[in-house]
């Protein structure tokens, strides 16, 4: 049995124009909350929760166990004072950050390929902070159906470098961890492979090295031809 693991963000998807820490876009989410909602909190209330939502960010603070969104953002709106869903804050918070998601040009190819070379294949993502699952597979729908198995922070409760995630995947398709490739962009996601003491692939979109895939032509290279 062939699996791959893919990260996403970086290697099979990005969102346009988004650094890799969206701390400077918190502001304008909340705005949105607070415009959406009429709650006419003041803009010292709305610093509190873009500092509180920082102190989630594992960007700015390490940590590798998962939060739910309802429960970051209960934390962070909870000096509101006001009666509004949390659920719903979540979503009209990331309908203010305006994002738009990129596929690869060569994703989907890559993945066909693979496919028709009898891979199954699999992700391993870090979700954005405080973000659900079900708006960022809203936003790689066109991918999903490429996925045997779809394997997120949230989903399995921590974050890379820790390899729970991978540990999911093999006791799902029930082969040692040692047997996945696990494909990403981030030294976090060479950690993770480290940890799994499986077949790590690093890809680099923005520089050709030595020691790095430059895009998914190159993997397939690798893999198959």
């Amino acid at each position: 049995m062939k699996i791959i693991t893919f990260d996403l963000g970086g290697t099979l998807m990005e969102y346009a124009g988004m650094p890799a820490s969206w701390t400077d876009y918190y502001k304008q989410g909340f705005e949105a909350i607070n415009s959406y909602y009429n709650c006419k909190v003041s803009e010292d209330y709305i610093k509190q929760s873009v500092e509180i939502l920082k102190s989630f960010n594992p960007r700015l603070h390490y940590r590798e166990e998962e939060f739910s969104p309802n429960y970051i953002f209960s934390k962070a709106l909870e000096h509101w004072g006001k009666n509004i869903p949390i659920r719903d804050c979540v979503y009209q918070f990331y309908t203010g950050l305006k994002l738009k998601a990129e596929i690869y040009l060569d994703t989907i190819p890559s993945l066909i390929k693979l496919k028709n070379n009898g891979y199954l294949i699999t992700t391993l993502t870090d979700l954005p902070t405080a973000m659900p699952d079900e708006l960022f597979k809203r936003d790689i729908s066109i991918l999903l159906p490429y996925f045997d198995l779809y394997v997120s922070s949230l989903s399995c409760g921590f974050r890379k470098p820790n390899c729970r995630g991978l540990q999911m995947i093999a006791e799902y398709f029930n082969v040692p961890i040692t047997e996945l490739v696990f494909v990403g962009d981030e030294d976090k996601d060479r950690e993770t492979a480290i940890h799994a003491d499986c077949q790590f692939i690093q890809i680099n979109r923005k520089n050709r090295t030595s020691e790095t895939i430059f895009n998914l032509t190159e993997l397939i290279e690798k893999l198959i031809d």
